[in-house]
């Protein structure tokens, strides 16, 4: 949805080296970024030590260059700053954008803001779900600011954000314990 250049980079680059060390994931978020290389025409480089960082990102060298790709979380694991643009963060994040930090040779030189479109038939289905008495809770991955700019938009009063893949299912195992039948949808 949107690229954001800084530190002497351009979209093109942010683009180029995100999508070059994302073609190899599964993740959707992954999916974005390599589909948007795509839309611009813009051929990919080989990457090279790709490690994934469940709930954080990933890391590669594409060129020479170290290369890291996520979420805050992960510029923290990597001892990185961003103070300078999480003003920029927030308001992409208050979008309802999930906001990816593209890292080289430890500088933030961008960031890429990716969102998943709300199908139009996903609020009147909500509102469906909870005539019938049925509690509607989200639960992602996306940080709290994201989560709950797509909540809003949906209706949705009941948010677990931030949530790693491995605990989601003590999420839902709590609802469960708590006497809730739970049905997951994604």
């Amino acid at each position: 949805v949107s690229v954001k250049a800084m530190n002497g980079s351009s979209e093109e680059e942010i683009v180029l080296l995100a999508a070059s060390v994302e073609v190899a994931s599964e993740h959707p978020l992954a999916a974005a970024i390599v589909n948007g290389a795509k839309e611009r025409k813009i051929t990919l480089l080989k990457a090279t030590e790709f490690k994934s960082l469940t709930g954080r990102g990933i890391t590669a060298t594409v060129n020479g260059k170290k290369i890291a790709l996520g979420n805050q979380q992960l510029l923290i694991d990597q001892n990185i700053t961003a103070d300078d643009v999480l003003k920029e963060v927030e308001s992409l994040q208050q979008e309802g954008q999930t906001v990816m930090f593209l890292v080289a040779d430890e500088k933030v030189i961008g960031l890429l803001g990716v969102s998943d479109p709300i199908k139009e038939t996903s609020l009147e289905a909500i509102r469906d779900l909870e005539k019938e008495g049925v509690q509607v809770v989200m639960l992602t991955g996306d940080n709290r600011i994201t989560a709950m700019a797509v909540a809003k938009k949906l209706g949705i009063t009941q948010v677990e954000a931030g949530v790693l893949p491995e605990r989601k299912n003590e999420v839902i195992k709590k609802l469960q314990s708590e006497g809730h039948i739970v049905a997951m949808a994604g």
